[in-house]
């Protein structure tokens, strides 16, 4: 098992709930979220960025 910091755009054209899910469903694609927070947000482009720690596991 490893961890990665990454980094993720969200869109926010969706109400609360749906952006936790959205931001949850996004980050699995990439492994296990830990824990991830939304460090900003781009109004223009109605855009959320997001950074997380995600766990991958690895079979040998």
């Amino acid at each position: 098992m490893t961890t990665h910091f990454i980094t993720a755009e969200i869109d926010i054209d969706r109400i609360p709930n749906q952006l936790n899910q959205a931001i949850e469903a996004e980050l699995k694609k990439r492994g296990e979220p830990l824990r991830w927070a939304i460090t900003s947000i781009d109004s223009e482009q109605q855009k959320a960025h997001v950074e997380a720690v995600v766990t991958v596991h690895r079979n040998l």
